[in-house]
């Protein structure tokens, strides 16, 4: 493409907003991006820790402002995401008929304006580009679906590992692989003057410890407590997910959500959810903290939330 043609700046935000509405998680704008733009180093360099809005934008005006190296890759851009056309999938997030009606709305406007750059590109061009795009995609999720499948059976071999000590720190080992699959910037098991973690991640700008047990029994008041102190001596803004495999005692669900707790459980069925590829990990979490925000209990599971 010759780089006298240019994009003009009047589609920049509505490029912006289109892209920014029709992702509510990170890891599916990124899964996106790097389908869209494989091969130019952009995606990768981003800052995917910070705002989804402003990795978004720190996108486009790099490509915007060096359009002679960057003109092709701005125009995809431009049409892959006009051909985003029903971005359904935010129907299951909170609030998701809003969501899903305001991603429309910029999608539709960004669709009116495309046009022009659609004639810039053979109709030969064209049909390549979304072929690549879908062959991509596909690879995208195939890998994902492998990597589970693998995840998956690595904890059903688990099932069968009498040892409960060694299982245990199998589980974390397995919880920090499952975050890692999602993108979600994960830390191994540390120790701090006096106390164990069993790991940590980052997700949507929160920290989170988490706790990996897998016992005879249900976990009990008590083995939340140790972890909630752990929490509790972390900056405020820290967050705890306690998974026990096979699940609470009745009074851990009854004594955590009596308070403002600082953390939310998963079981043995949550974990199943994600590695069966019905939920994934990211959709999980939030809809497991908007659920202990608004309701004040600590668990609800996956098939809960599926079933909403």
């Amino acid at each position: 493409m010759t780089t006298s043609k240019r994009v003009n700046a009047s589609i920049l935000q509505p490029l912006k907003e289109a892209l920014s509405l029709s992702f509510w998680y990170k890891k599916d704008l990124r899964a996106f991006l790097s389908v869209v733009l494989p091969d130019v180093g952009l995606v990768g360099n981003l800052d995917w820790t910070d705002y989804k809005r402003n990795i978004v934008a720190r996108l486009v005006d790099i490509m915007a402002s060096n359009q002679p190296t960057y003109l092709d890759e701005l125009l995809t851009l431009i049409l892959a995401t006009a051909d985003i056309v029903d971005p359904s999938h935010l129907k299951r997030v909170e609030d998701g008929d809003r969501k899903y009606e305001e991603a429309v709305e910029a999608l539709n406007t960004l669709r009116g304006m495309v046009a022009p750059y659609r004639e810039l590109r053979t109709e030969a061009e064209e049909a390549l580009r979304r072929q690549r795009e879908e062959e991509a995609r596909a690879a995208v999720q195939r890998d994902i679906r492998i990597k589970l499948g693998e995840l998956r059976d690595l904890l059903y071999d688990l099932t069968r590992n009498a040892d409960h000590q060694a299982r245990g720190y199998a589980l974390e080992r397995l919880l920090t692989q499952i975050v890692a699959v999602f993108d979600i910037d994960a830390k191994a098991s540390f120790r701090i003057v006096g106390e164990q973690i069993d790991g940590a991640f980052t997700f949507e700008g929160t920290e989170y410890l988490f706790e990996a047990k897998w016992q005879q029994d249900r976990a009990s008041v008590a083995d939340l407590d140790s972890f909630s102190g752990k929490i509790g001596r972390k900056l405020e803004n820290t967050l705890g997910l306690f998974l026990a495999v096979n699940g609470f005692q009745s009074s851990v669900l009854t004594t955590y959500s009596q308070n403002r707790s600082q953390l939310f459980l998963m079981d043995g069925s949550d974990l199943s959810a994600v590695l069966e590829d019905r939920v994934g990990l990211p959709e999980l979490l939030t809809r497991k903290r908007q659920h202990a925000s608004r309701t004040g209990e600590v668990f609800i599971s996956a098939y809960q939330i599926l079933g909403s």
